[in-house]
């Protein structure tokens, strides 16, 4: 009984998978062909995508972080921090944020979030976005990302998308920023 079961779920399982791969490339076909006439226009009200680049901006920064006072109804081992950023570079701006980090018993290990916003101009371009920080720390080894909220870009930094990454050596901050934004603001 058990050897029937087990080949009637094997048999079931290679028609889902025969009717996939038959099934499958038509539907990439007939994608396809509504992408490509959208792209030429032949479908009445289609919207033409704007260029996007592609782009790395670089520099420096300051950071000043300020320890806030904690939440009493929260465990004391998470602290709570401004921050206060001044960015150099193919960035200048400054930024705000708040992050929230908490240690580890084990010497070395932690973690933290934090969002800034931040405001100034991007290669000559104008607005503001925000920065999402999620960092751990594992016996001392770092692992960080840093990444543009969605939809957070203003003004001729709207559509803005990336992602940055912080590098300190001998003290001093600098990043590099790979992003994405529309090549008309």
């Amino acid at each position: 009984m058990r050897i029937l079961r087990r080949f009637s779920i094997c048999l079931i399982t290679a028609h889902v998978i025969a009717i996939s791969l038959f099934l499958f490339p038509g539907l990439i076909a007939l994608s396809n062909a509504q992408n490509q006439s959208a792209a030429q226009g032949a479908m009445p009200g289609a919207v033409a995508k704007e260029k996007v680049l592609t782009s790395l901006a670089s520099g420096t920064f300051e950071v000043k972080v300020t320890p806030q006072a904690g939440d009493a109804s929260v465990d004391g081992d998470i602290g709570r921090m401004s921050l206060d950023k001044q960015f150099h570079g193919d960035l200048e701006a400054t930024s705000k944020g708040l992050m929230l980090a908490a240690m580890s018993t084990v010497k070395g290990s932690g973690g933290y979030v934090a969002m800034e916003r931040v405001t100034g101009t991007l290669k000559g371009r104008s607005g503001s976005f925000v920065l999402q920080h999620i960092g751990t720390m594992t016996r001392g080894v770092p692992q960080m990302t840093v990444s543009v909220v969605p939809d957070s870009g203003t003004g001729q930094l709207a559509g803005l998308a990336g992602t940055m990454t912080i590098k300190i050596a001998d003290g001093k901050h600098s990043y590099d920023f790979d992003y994405t934004l529309a090549e008309t603001p």
